[in-house]
């Protein structure tokens, strides 16, 4: 077995810093569960021509928001924490929920906004708060970062689209 140096985020010594990043990903892993849960909400219930493209694009990023959920949950046991469970959940995506009216597809793509640049707003954060402390923890989040503005940049151009039609 190597020793670890004292400069290691796993080092007995860093504990402290290694328990605020914990919780840092904590709150990025249950952001990522309830991206997956509204995601999957929303590419179902839309109804009407308009909505296939957007039903289909959450579909698809069903997926790669519950492996950014894994990546954190698996970068959590690593830094010696535990992954939580569903207990510990407390929703706050009260933009994502399913529309009254099933064909308001702007308020799908408004709500799919609004969730990325929140996560990109807290994944930023990460990024500085983990800069000289954990740079594993940091390039895990600096990928997922960049997942994240493609999805809203995406958005934003469904957006466009249904603003210079008038739909918006």
């Amino acid at each position: 077995m190597t020793d670890v140096t004292t400069q290691d985020i796993l080092s007995p010594d860093r504990s402290h810093d290694r328990a605020r990043v914990v919780e840092l990903l904590k709150k990025a892993y249950w952001m990522e569960i309830e991206t997956v849960m509204s995601y999957i909400a929303n590419s179902v219930n839309p109804d009407g021509v308009r909505a296939q493209e957007i039903k289909e694009s959450l579909s698809e990023d069903v997926q790669e928001e519950l492996g950014h959920a894994q990546r954190f949950a698996d970068r959590i046991k690593e830094l010696y924490g535990v992954v939580p469970g569903s207990l510990e959940f407390s929703a706050e995506q009260t933009f994502l929920q399913p529309a009254s009216d099933q064909v308001d597809i702007v308020h799908v793509i408004r709500g799919v906004i609004e969730a990325e640049r929140g996560a990109i707003e807290y994944y930023s954060r990460i990024v500085q708060e983990t800069e000289e402390i954990d740079p594993v923890t940091q390039d895990i989040v600096i990928e997922v970062l960049h997942d994240e503005q493609g999805h809203v940049r995406l958005f934003e151009g469904f957006l466009r689209e249904y603003e210079r039609e008038g739909l918006a």
